[in-house]
């Protein structure tokens, strides 16, 4: 079934808008690294301080670009897995809406007046409509999946005793995570933020407003994950020419990260004050049970692999790895899920570290976690990202793409990813601070503070960004040339389909067909592993605190 005209301009935009968005993010991002290897001793490059610039590289990057992919690839894959027309005045506005939020957001980022990282913690203050426009972003971002729950009761109505297609109950898991976990930070941002920044308050629960957002945060990763799992259970199978080991296995794998990403949080809290250390306890158990999704996903991706390898002629023990399409002209996508895989092999094993109540200590608040977060976010989710958008893209214009080139990309990206992070693991390990402007001091050898010890790892951290760099360069040239080249005649006629794989093993396992049970268990799975945490934290109270600029250490006066 081919999508609707009007829905495929609204995916363009939501593809294409955010990619332009995100070239500073990602120009940002090699600028980083040569602030922290000392290669650049400023305050600001090119008018954008330090600090506007690390906060416009997460906002961008990790909140739009991810948050606009996974809409855009939701509409593709429920219109065309139901067979079914979604509803364009639900797409229309939640674009808007997404749009009007960004642009304001990035606005109050480049004006000055909201550098407070994409974590946005106060008692840094930004300017009021920096927080309306995450509000209107998340809001126009809940829209697609109260449109799509119509459209999805009809199908099962119409189709009694069928299984829900594997891609829907990817797409629908993973929005029912996003709405989960926005509804704390929505409390945070209209309750807290929003007066506090107004002048309405003299001052914000900081001990509150970090715990509402790691509710928050941490799913986040999930949301930004689950899309590239979509693909993992339906596009990989399909272009690796074989079929998907176990049709449970996803299943299981989406219906557990419903129940499993949320309650978990505060394990980035373990150096928090206030919280108990039983509250904290429990909760990196519960980070720790998430291995479990990412465990079968791991097995049965690899079960899948080997069997489209055999498929197409591998033989032997480890021989049939050779046989898998890693440079294919037509099968460039490929390599964008596969190499995902490998470097996210790096990201959950050094995520075992953070989540570890006594080795977390070692590492809080030092490089070692943006080494982390590089693997599993730049890892799978990044080129989840980067190849989903481009195949989508180039289908719905019925554009070519260099296949060749397409499929160096994750290769370049992989190679960069694993030396960028290799330096900052090194780094974390002795010390090194994240988001702190070493150049200016660490890294300065006139400064008094100069760390010689740290430059091995700061500067191998800056040559692998600047591979990633490379990476996104060569990425951008085949999108431009892809959209800038004759539409291809053979396909004119031929409807856009995103690529679906068969099961190998197709079990009927009654406890995965049902979504309510499992969002039932993941709400009462959240009360209970929150309600003592924000009691105390409500009960005990803390100081009020007044907003703050990170270049200015007196308070903002807001009236």
């Amino acid at each position: 079934m081919e999508l609707q005209k009007n829905l495929q301009r609204i995916i363009l935009a939501e593809l294409l808008v955010p990619l332009a968005l995100f070239i500073f993010g990602a120009y940002h991002g090699v600028l980083q690294t040569m602030y922290l290897s000392g290669v650049v001793r400023a305050n600001s490059v090119a008018g954008i301080d330090y600090y506007q610039g690390l906060t416009a590289h997460g906002v961008i990057n990790a909140l739009v670009l991810t948050t606009f992919f996974a809409v855009a690839l939701g509409y593709v894959i429920v219109s065309q897995a139901l067979k079914s027309k979604l509803s364009e005045a639900g797409a229309t506005i939640s674009l808007v809406l997404m749009l009007g939020g960004a642009v304001l957001a990035a606005a109050m980022i480049f004006a000055g007046k909201a550098s407070v990282l994409y974590t946005f913690y106060p008692p840094l203050m930004a300017h009021p409509l920096f927080y309306v426009g995450l509000v209107l972003f998340v809001v126009g971002s809940w829209v697609p999946l109260w449109t799509w729950i119509p459209v999805y009761v009809r199908w099962r109505k119409e189709h009694p005793g069928q299984k829900t297609p594997m891609g829907v109950v990817g797409i629908f898991s993973t929005f029912i995570v996003w709405q989960m976990a926005t509804l704390p930070v929505a409390a945070e941002v209209i309750l807290q933020l929003i007066p506090w920044s107004l002048g309405w308050t003299t001052g914000v629960n900081v001990m509150l407003s970090r715990t509402l957002f790691w509710f928050f945060g941490h799913p986040l990763v999930y949301f930004w994950l689950l899309p590239t799992y979509v693909m993992y259970y339906t596009v990989l199978p399909k272009i690796s020419g074989g079929k998907l080991f176990s049709d449970f296995a996803g299943r299981f794998t989406f219906m557990g990260l419903i129940l499993l990403s949320c309650p978990l949080g505060l394990h980035h809290q373990f150096a928090d004050p206030g919280i108990s250390t039983t509250n904290k306890g429990i909760q990196g158990v519960l980070t720790l049970l998430v291995v479990i999704p990412s465990l079968m996903t791991a097995f049965t991706i690899a079960a899948t692999l080997e069997y489209s390898s055999r498929k197409r002629g591998g033989k032997g023990l480890f021989g049939w790895w050779s046989k898998l399409p890693y440079f294919e002209a037509d099968s460039w996508l490929f390599p964008y899920l596969f190499c995902g895989l490998v470097i996210f092999i790096a990201g959950g094993i050094t995520g075992i570290v953070n989540a570890s109540y006594a080795l977390n200590n070692v590492i809080h608040n030092t490089s070692w976690v943006p080494a982390h977060f590089h693997l599993t976010v730049g890892g799978p989710i990044f080129l989840g990202i980067l190849g989903g958008s481009l195949y989508i893209i180039s289908g719905l214009l019925k554009k070519p793409v260099a296949g060749k080139m397409a499929a160096l990309v994750p290769y370049v990206w992989m190679i960069g990813t694993f030396t960028f992070s290799t330096g900052l693991f090194m780094g974390g390990l002795k010390g090194v601070p994240r988001r702190t402007n070493l150049g200016l001091t660490y890294m300065n050898p006139t400064s008094p503070m100069y760390r010689p010890d740290w430059f091995l790892a700061a500067h191998l951290g800056m040559i692998g960004g600047s591979i990633m760099g490379l990476a996104v360069l060569i990425f951008f040239i085949v999108l431009i040339r892809s959209l800038l080249a004759k539409a291809d005649p053979a396909l004119a006629n031929v409807p856009f389909v995103f690529p679906t794989s068969e099961p190998l093993h197709d079990e009927d396992v009654p406890a995965v067909r049902n979504f309510a049970p499992w969002v039932l268990a993941g709400c009462l799975l959240c009360a209970a592993a929150y309600y003592l945490p924000l009691h105390d934290i409500i009960k005990n109270g803390s100081s009020a605190a007044p907003g703050f600029r990170p270049d200015n250490p007196t308070a903002v006066k807001t009236n």
